[in-house]
């Protein structure tokens, strides 16, 4: 039985996807309103590398005018995975703060939502909290005296080899320690292989209530809507489609009676049934899953 101060239907949860951005950064936008969706997710520019290459002006202009022609209403783009502002090393910390400058400028420029990035580790033996001091750190240089129109937008981790990032306790702590806002990403495969969250009761509504406490409402402003691959508490951050894995259909189903989630887009990372990446099929799994 659902709980009916718990769950407001008419917040339609937004379905999109994580969707290339090959050719262009304009080509995600028209292979989103293929599926047809209108929330995604891309990278801005390579995801293997920090040096990051602005989109030239036209490819600006194709954006915003296709943008608007699809009636795209989120666009998060996601940040490489070099990224670790938690690091001991300097020269790492310098050049991750260099590529997301960089990625929040190309959002900025593309009015997107926000930049997600991994918050990084300290390595098995680091210590924990200063790392999140150097995270703060980071997020603050980064944002520079500069007013920004996306924000950036923490992704919480799978936990082992000394991540960041793990507990809510731990994204409360970056986010108390920075002045200006920044965004939370929640992925649920990450929650699910770190040992946070299985997705059953009463767990999910103990989640929720800790939540409530030390987060505010409008940081959440992305979930990351991810089977896992990966048992519970094993620490593997990997995808699986959805309904494939071991939060299953009921596991999605339970976490949209919140309406902490309903609010926000859920964007798809996963493998796809053809290995392609996000497609049709998973969209339509998890839209009958969360709009019933």
């Amino acid at each position: 039985m659902i709980d009916s101060e718990r769950i407001d239907m008419k917040r339609r949860i937004i379905v999109g996807a994580h969707i290339s951005a090959a050719g262009g950064v304009y080509t995600a936008l028209t292979r989103a309103h293929a599926f047809p969706i209108f929330a995604l997710q891309m990278f801005g520019s390579s995801p293997k590398q920090y040096k990051v290459t602005v989109p030239s002006q036209d490819a600006v202009q194709q954006f915003k005018e296709l943008r608007k022609e699809y009636a795209i209403q989120h666009i998060f783009l996601h940040a490489p995975y070099l990224v670790n502002l938690a690091s001991e090393k300097p020269f790492v910390r310098h050049m991750s703060r260099e590529a997301l400058a960089g990625h929040l400028q190309i959002a900025d420029t593309l009015e997107a939502d926000g930049v997600v990035f991994h918050i990084g580790s300290v390595g098995v033996s680091g210590n924990k909290e200063q790392g999140i001091e150097r995270v703060i750190q980071g997020i603050v240089r980064v944002y520079g005296d500069t007013d920004h129109h996306s924000l950036l937008i923490i992704e919480n981790s799978s936990g082992g080899s000394g991540k960041l990032g793990t507990t809510i306790q731990e994204m409360a702590q970056i986010l108390d320690g920075v002045s200006r806002p920044v965004g939370v990403c929640l992925d649920t495969a990450h929650l699910y292989g770190a040992g946070v969250l299985d997705f059953i009761e009463p767990q999910l509504k103990e989640f929720f209530q800790e939540w409530d406490a030390k987060i505010h409402h409008s940081a959440l402003k992305v979930i990351h809507a991810n089977d896992s691959r990966g048992a519970l508490g094993s620490f593997l951050d990997r995808h699986e489609n959805i309904g494939e894995g071991h939060i299953g259909e009921r596991g999605f189903f339970s976490l949209a009676t919140y309406n902490q989630v309903r609010s926000v887009p859920w964007i798809l990372e996963v493998p796809g049934f053809a290995g392609q990446g996000p497609d049709a099929e998973n969209i339509a799994i998890l839209n009958r899953i969360v709009q019933q």
